[in-house]
């Protein structure tokens, strides 16, 4: 798959993981593999693992495109990955996200687009810092964070451009839980088969029902 996303298939599990050799930016060829990762996934599995290189799930948008001169670059990144995030977060099958290190911005984003959101723990920063690096979080930004943070920390997570470490981001909404590295995969792998209980029929029509909302004020901002 494109050499940045490699898919495996097993026991009805797809498990995505993210590699670009560097910090899994997210860049149009990342993001093209993860988006023809989810819909493989959506044919061949039941239940989708997203995971990323050891010590970075994703560093966010690629920075050398955002701070360019080239416009329509600039236009082309941000809109497929605003409509890959979409996918993730309204996929008809549970995403369980395997946070393996560092996920910033648009990583931020991809964590607040999964079901289940498990971190491994160690000195790693997760979090919108887009504030403190002098861009202004867009409408698609925000409304993610606002559905899936904890409201007591929304105005400090996203004005404040807050950076926290596993644990601290699992008490903010980033993840629903840390555990230790060595048991990330085992645990995601775990949840993932614990999903795979639920009914698909339910389970797709609810997650719609739920953040149907959410999507419609991001494709009204798009407009």
């Amino acid at each position: 798959m494109s050499g940045f996303v490699e898919f495996e298939l097993s026991d009805r599990i797809a498990t995505l993981t993210m590699d670009d050799g560097k910090a899994n930016a997210f860049g149009l060829e990342m993001i093209a593999a993860l988006s023809e990762g989810l819909d493989r996934a959506a044919e061949e599995a039941e239940a989708v693992i997203i995971t990323g290189r050891p010590g970075v799930l994703c560093a966010g948008f690629d920075l050398k495109i955002i701070r360019g001169d080239d416009e329509v670059a600039k236009l082309a990144m941000r809109t497929a990955g605003v409509e890959a995030l979409l996918q993730t977060y309204m996929h008809p099958l549970p995403i369980v996200i395997a946070c393996t290190g560092h996920s910033v911005a648009a990583g931020a984003l991809l964590l607040c687009a999964g079901d289940v959101r498990i971190g491994a723990r160690g000195e790693y920063k997760l979090g919108l810092n887009e504030v403190g690096i002098g861009l202004s979080l867009p409408v698609f930004g925000l409304a993610l964070a606002e559905d899936r943070l904890d409201s007591r920390m929304v105005t400090r997570a996203i004005l404040g451009a807050q950076l926290y470490d596993p644990d601290e981001a699992a008490a903010a909404g980033y993840l629903d839980m840390a555990v230790e590295a060595d048991d990330l995969m085992a645990t995601a792998q775990q949840t993932a088969r614990d999903m795979l209980e639920l009914d698909s029929a339910a389970f797709a029509s609810t997650k719609q029902r739920m953040r149907q909302p959410t999507v419609d004020r991001i494709r009204a901002s798009l407009a």
